[in-house]
Order: C-alpha cells, then sequence, then structure tokens
C-alpha cells in the first residue's frame, strides 16, 4: 500500500487522507514552536513519510515510497502550509490534533501491515502487525522529538497497544480472506474508536515508578 497499485481502494483513499492528517498533526506542533514555513513543510513530511520511510528500510523494501511517488511530498508539504493558513480558524487546536493524529495511527498501521505482506506473504503475524506498528507511531515519535517534546507515544493515553490492536484485527480479516474494503473499513472504524475513547477516558497502561528515596 502506502501509494503503491492496491486493489483495496479503500485503504488507499483512507491512506491520502492520513498523510495529509500527519502533515496537519506537524504544522500544529511546528506552529507551537514558532517554526517558519520551511520547517514547517520539511516537519510535514517527514512527520507523514517517516514512518512507512522507516519500515521500508528495516524490511528492505525500495524505492522508498517517496522516491517513487514524489507527489507525496507535495501532498504533505501542501497539508502542512494549509494547515497554516487555516489554522486562526481552528478554535480547538488540541482537539484537532490528537484526531488527526489517531487517523494517521490507525491508518498507517494498515498501510503497513498490508505492505509487510506484499513483501512477503509467508510473513509471521508478528513481523505483520510489528511492521503496521512502525508504520503507525514512528512518524508522530519524529516529530515529537523534533519539537523538542516527550512523543505521544509515551506519555498519553493507549497509543502503541492501539497500533496494536489494530493491526491484530485487519491482518485476522485479511488473513481469511474476507472482503477487504469491508474488513478496512471495520478496522478504521475499530481503531479510531479505540484511540478517542482512550483519549476521552484517560486509558493508560500501568507505569513503573521507581523512586530511591523512598524504600
Amino acid at each position: 500500500m502506502w501509494g503503491l497499485p492496491s486493489s483495496d481502494i479503500v485503504l488507499y483513499a483512507l491512506t491520502l487522507v492520513a498523510l495529509a492528517a500527519q502533515a496537519m498533526t506537524a504544522a500544529l506542533a511546528a506552529g507551537r514552536r514558532s517554526m517558519d514555513w520551511a520547517g514547517v513543510c520539511m516537519l510535514g513530511c517527514i512527520t507523514a513519510l517517516g514512518g512507512g520511510t522507516i519500515r521500508d528500510v528495516l524490511l528492505g523494501h525500495y524505492p522508498l515510497v517517496w522516491v517513487r511517488h514524489p507527489s507525496f511530498l507535495l501532498l504533505t508539504a501542501g497539508a502542512a502550509l494549509a494547515t497554516v493558513l487555516m489554522a486562526r480558524l481552528v478554535h480547538r487546536l488540541t482537539t484537532a490534533f490528537l484526531v488527526l493524529d489517531a487517523i494517521g495511527l490507525v491508518v498507517f498501521t494498515m498501510a503497513g501491515c498490508d505492505v509487510a505482506r506484499q513483501i512477503d506473504p509467508s510473513s509471521s503475524l508478528i513481523i505483520v502487525v510489528v511492521a503496521g506498528m512502525i508504520t503507525g507511531c514512528a512518524g508522530g515519535v519524529l516529530r515529537d522529538i523534533l519539537c523538542n517534546d516527550v512523543p505521544l507515544l509515551f506519555r498519553a493515553e493507549l497509543y502503541a497497544s492501539v497500533s496494536i490492536v489494530t493491526g491484530l484485527f485487519y491482518a485476522a480479516g485479511s488473513g481469511l480472506n474476507l472482503n477487504p474494503e469491508l474488513w478496512t473499513a471495520l478496522t478504521f472504524v475499530l481503531g479510531l474508536s479505540f484511540r478517542l475513547l482512550a483519549i476521552r477516558y484517560k486509558w493508560e497502561m500501568p507505569k513503573f515508578v521507581f523512586d530511591e528515596t523512598r524504600r
């Protein structure tokens, strides 16, 4: 997936939406750090395409998607710039940031699973799910690191867990040869709902807290 010709039109369309959505989260993050427009565009491209790039390097999948499809660079840079122009019209930037990030997390997870399967149809479930998690999470981690923030992956409500559940659900349906368009839509609804509910009700994984001063 990720721009590769595919019979799954739903996932392809959602991927384009997710690329724009992740670029928009980067623009909002860049605005908080008072970056110039060049920085906004660069951060948008890194955030939207970074997870897929890391996945492809690890799996030996070449050429990289943005090398094969330079239009994705235009899409992500354009979405980031459009966010700059629309930012003053968005009254709840925090909510918009979290929703857009959730869309990117879920869709990129599915796309990453798809790529792992296309590279090697015999790939084990764990490889498929990990490929999806890297695709879904790594771009946001790069965005937060470049903005000198603690990544959402490590500080917020359920994040990587959402990606894992989404990947497992999507891979299970694909393995059973169910209707791809329907299963993609169901997975998207499941993953997005899970992430938004985790944000709303502050669902978190147990934390490890070690304080040397307390014995």
